[in-house]
């Protein structure tokens, strides 16, 4: 039985939309409800779901076409072992499935799901070359995106017969990587890497704006730089370019200085290495928390006698008894939301001309990794004891350095604590991570004299650094939440009596 899939109720005086994106290809097994296609409006995205499981036949309404209300977008032929009733539309022909070699089934290997709100990735590496016999689940390549590596494993045992995207190629969140021949007697179908498409958006954008936007910015000789998006993602809808239009002009931002002629017996021994999505999403991050908050640094010192002792005292008892070891960042974070709590502005943000007060903490923990640094959400971490916080560091700092963490997992955090005295730091002023309004700098513990009871002695202290948003926290709030942290830290009791 073949079912019709049309176009849904687009909205009050809302008479037609562009079709934006097919996610499923004729042939391809859907299931009831699953999204097979995004419109565009004027205003809004439109997602299209299933309206039966089946198989996906003919797509009547290509890519950047122009339907109607209740128009016919594609069908379905019901039941699993439904086949694709006709040719796809030339804009879906390109990623068909390969042909069948040697009796084997030809099996897509597709870009798998890369997290909220990201919608492409770089192919960094390739494990498997055309014509290399892989297993079930092995993995084949590894893509990067802005902060996070995905691995692609292999969806059937086989033979790798094409690479579609090259290692260095950019790719859309439906693209296909690459093809296998299932069975022993698959035969290679191509020798060499083809180029991949890259996603048919605006460099240095993650999704692509609506076609009716781009049509008429194109007529208007706007950027999408110069427009800003209010639709999903960010995209530029076509209201957005009509109010971009009517604003007054702003003053064009100055151009980058270009960089200084270097003499050439220089030049011959400089490297140029292109910076990686994560790099490049870091460096602009910071710079945009620079250019939006109102950041200022606060600084205390900290003995940490106290909380040495404690950890020494317990430390092989707490290892026996938890699995895990005790360091001194579970003493941080216990102390952190105990300040947090005294002084709620630091665990808050700004959210247009409205501040949103958080009642739970969601710790993010800054770590470094070969490729950059990244900062893992440990979520409640106020609801935790020391063993499960100091378990929970421990799994995601091993995933971060293993490039395993997941897009879901360094979202959502409240505050974060950076410990640049791993790395021998004695003070430093940590940059805001947006939209956060506070982060906790720890520092080296040194040894330095100090006077206790009117006599000098050697001490383990440490610097310790807030910086935060003054839009939203005053000078007292800080200077408060760091004496909190530094009570807490000298007198480790008072962390369990909650004091």
């Amino acid at each position: 039985m073949t079912i019709e899939v049309r176009v849904p109720t687009l909205g009050e005086s809302v008479t037609e939309a562009t079709v934006a994106t097919w996610f499923k290809r004729p042939g391809d097994a859907v299931a009831v409800d699953e999204m097979l296609c995004e419109l565009e409006t004027d205003k809004v995205t439109v997602e299209v779901p299933a309206p039966s499981a089946g198989t996906l036949g003919e797509i009547v309404a290509a890519e950047g076409e122009t339907v109607g209300v209740d128009a016919l977008l594609a069908t379905i032929a019901e039941g699993a072992g439904a086949a694709a009733a006709t040719p796809a539309p030339a804009s879906a022909k390109a990623a068909a499935p390969a042909p069948t070699a040697a009796g084997g089934a030809s099996v897509d290997v597709m870009v798998p799901t890369l997290g909220e709100s990201v919608t492409e990735a770089t192919v960094s590496t390739w494990f498997k070359a055309v014509g290399d016999a892989v297993a079930q689940d092995e993995m084949l390549c590894e893509l990067e995106t802005d902060k996070v590596s995905v691995e692609v494993p292999a969806p059937a045992a086989g033979v790798l017969t094409e690479i579609v995207a090259a290692e260095g190629a950019t790719v859309d969140a439906a693209a296909k990587l690459a093809v296998i021949s299932a069975g022993d007697g698959a035969v290679v179908a191509a020798a060499a890497p083809a180029p991949a498409v890259a996603a048919a958006a605006p460099a240095g954008k993650d999704v692509a704006d609506a076609p009716s936007a781009r049509k008429l910015m194109a007529e208007k000789g706007l950027s999408s730089d110069q427009v800003q998006g209010s639709g999903r993602d960010g995209r530029v809808m076509k209201d957005d370019v009509l109010k971009a239009l009517s604003a007054p002009a702003a003053a064009a931002p100055a151009p980058a200085a270009p960089r200084a002629p270097v003499p050439a017996e220089d030049a011959a021994r400089e490297e140029r290495v292109k910076m990686t999505r994560l790099r490049q999403t870091i460096a602009k991050r910071l710079k945009d928390s620079q250019n939006t908050a109102a950041m200022l640094t606060t600084y205390n010192e900290v003995d940490m006698t106290e909380v040495m002792g404690l950890r020494n005292l317990y430390k092989d008892e707490f290892e026996k008894r938890h699995g895990v070891r005790l360091g001194f960042m579970s003493f941080f974070t216990k102390a952190c939301c105990y300040a947090l709590k005294e002084v709620p502005e630091v665990n808050a943000e700004i959210d247009g001309t409205e501040v949103v007060y958080k009642n739970f903490v969601h710790m993010g923990i800054a770590a470094g990794t070969p490729t950059g640094l990244v900062v893992p959400v440990i979520r409640d971490a106020d609801k935790m004891g020391f063993a499960e916080i100091e378990a929970a560091i421990a799994e995601k700092g091993r995933r971060a350095r293993d490039g395993k963490l997941s897009m879901a997992e360094m979202q959502g955090g409240t505050f974060t604590i950076s410990n640049g005295g791993v790395y021998g730091s004695l003070m430093s002023s940590p940059i805001l991570n947006p939209p956060q309004s506070g982060i906790l700098g720890m520092h080296k513990i040194q040894q330095r004299p100090m006077v206790i009871n009117g006599e000098i002695v050697a001490r383990p202290m440490m610097y310790l650094a807030l910086s935060y948003d003054h839009r939203i926290v005053d000078g007292k709030g800080a200077v408060t939440f760091l004496v909190k942290i530094k009570e807490s830290l000298e007198d480790p009791r008072r962390l369990l009596m909650d004091l």
